[in-house]
């Protein structure tokens, strides 16, 4: 089963989703976000995250953060602190204005409102991922902390 490990941190890939879409519910609140199931959330959120399938990359994330000028973000999100928010802007350079699309419409959301969502599920999900600034992600552990630390000057 894929997993997401941070030294001696370990979350099932499944547990990560279940966490991002709670973010995603709790940042839409009320109504829009009462019509939509876990399942639905959890689904879209692998769907869009860099990946095959349910098989979620995190690392791959954080490339694409520091290729998209987000790198100070992606720190902030693996620190232990507080997480920066993100902007509607960022987003789109994280993941592409078409997949946010196919995002929005997997859920029966316009994209707006599926932006809203996602600026609370994303940085969680990285956050509870990471550990001291340290994310690993299995079948890739040595390219991703290389990768981040050399995101970091580590």
């Amino acid at each position: 089963m894929p997993d997401v490990r941070t030294g001696e941190f370990f979350m099932d890939i499944n547990q990560l989703l279940k966490i991002g879409a709670q973010a995603f519910q709790s940042q839409l609140g009320g109504e829009q976000a009462g019509s939509l199931s876990m399942d639905q959330i959890m689904g879209a959120l692998a769907g869009l995250m860099p990946g095959e399938g349910t098989n979620v990359d995190l690392g791959a994330l954080i490339g694409n953060m520091q290729g998209g000028g987000l790198a100070s973000l992606a720190e902030s999100w693996l620190g232990d602190g507080g997480n920066a928010g993100i902007g509607a802007d960022q987003l789109a350079s994280m993941f592409g204005s078409s997949d946010i699309k196919g995002f929005a419409d997997k859920l029966g959301l316009d994209e707006g409102t599926a932006v809203e969502g996602l600026k609370g599920a994303v940085p969680e999900m990285v956050d509870k991922a990471s550990s001291g600034g340290a994310l690993e992600s299995m079948g890739g552990v040595g390219g991703v902390m290389g990768m981040v630390g050399q995101l970091f000057g580590r």
